[in-house]
């Protein structure tokens, strides 16, 4: 009896490389599915406890749900939810695109002081609210939020052109910034009365409880409009990753792609965090997550990191809402707690891996 040994042939370059997106696009589907059940877990969690099969029933047939609940659901919980896989989704796409053309591991929206000039403008809209009392503070603090974060992204680009230099300089300005902004931010804690500094700590904690649907919108047709237009540079920031130098062989205007993106992240992170306050590491992290998963083809690692950012705030939120029954723990304080570890786990893989 003989046997025969059929050998494989090898893979062509091109079957490797359509094997390969398969497999990225593979791993967006199953991002985006534990996102569909996060969500549903999100909006089930809380203190009137709200089963799974009610949540279902009533979003596909809302009258079939009593007042309460229908309150509960449409007003509370979805707002809810849904801003922290909108802002989480915002700060994850923001912080890829960051790392991408800063060519920084390190990089987030945080980095050029964005949070801090967010800080501070919420803080001189709680503290001056007094001298302008015929604009409501719900409407006054993101709106000066909104505004320092994105003077302080103008005035960063303007030192650049002024300075010239690459993304080196970039981080260096922003660092600078930051530590400038911060001083002024301690500067209105120094100058605040009880009550006002009570509500600066407390917005600077992050917070979704300021949801609406209003709100919402915004953040969601803000992020919509960035995801697009980095979607069409995806493959510009991939050979970015090459290196500058390849980059611009290859025909790609590096300063122009860098300035384009700088201004989206700012545009992103200035909407998002002008609701919710600061809430750390979903920029950073994020993008590291995204990056393990799918690589560096920008095609797949910029919804990736838009899809990990949405789920990272999302367990936040569960989590906020768990800790401690009966209180709701500041979201910025658990995405700092879970977001520390977990980089220093992607740290500590990756060197066992090299």
């Amino acid at each position: 009896m003989s046997t025969t040994l059929v050998l494989e042939a090898p893979l062509s370059l091109a079957q490797r490389y359509h094997r390969a997106n398969l497999r990225r696009a593979a791993v967006l589907l199953l991002l985006a599915a534990a996102l569909c059940l996060s969500l549903l877990w999100d909006i089930g969690t809380g203190p009137s406890g709200l089963p799974l099969r009610d949540i279902v029933q009533g979003l596909l047939a809302p009258a079939s749900l009593d007042v309460a609940d229908r309150v509960i659901l449409f007003d509370v919980r979805l707002p809810y939810t849904c801003m922290a896989l909108v802002v989480g989704a915002a700060l994850g796409l923001a912080g890829a695109q960051m790392q991408t053309v800063l060519n920084n591991p390190l990089a987030s929206p945080f980095t050029l002081g964005l949070a801090a000039a967010a800080t501070l403008g919420a803080a001189m809209a709680i503290v001056f609210v007094p001298v302008l009392p015929w604009l409501p503070v719900e409407l006054l603090t993101p709106l000066c939020a909104f505004l320092m974060a994105l003077l302080s992204t103008g005035l960063i680009l303007l030192l650049l052109r002024w300075h010239g230099g690459g993304s080196h300089s970039l981080v260096l300005f922003g660092i600078a910034l930051m530590f400038a902004l911060e001083a002024l931010v301690s500067l209105m804690h120094f100058l605040a009365d009880s009550n006002a500094l009570e509500q600066i700590v407390f917005w600077s904690m992050g917070s979704l409880g300021r949801a609406s649907w209003h709100n919402v919108l915004l953040v969601a047709v803000t992020l919509l409009l960035c995801f697009g237009l980095a979607m069409r540079r995806a493959w510009a920031l991939t050979l970015l990753r090459s290196g500058e130098a390849q980059a611009e062989s290859l025909g790609v205007d590096v300063a122009r792609v860098r300035r384009a993106c700088l201004v989206e992240v700012s545009l992103l992170t200035a909407v998002a965090l002008c609701f919710v306050g600061t809430i750390g590491f979903v920029g950073l992290v994020g993008p590291h997550i995204a990056r393990l998963l799918v690589g560096e083809q920008h095609r797949y690692f910029l919804p990736a990191s838009t899809l990990c950012g949405a789920l990272m705030l999302s367990l936040a939120s569960i989590a906020s809402k768990s800790l401690i029954p009966g209180l709701i723990v500041p979201i910025g304080i658990v995405t700092a707690l879970v977001g520390v570890p977990a980089f220093m786990l992607l740290i500590l893989g990756r060197r066992a891996a090299a």
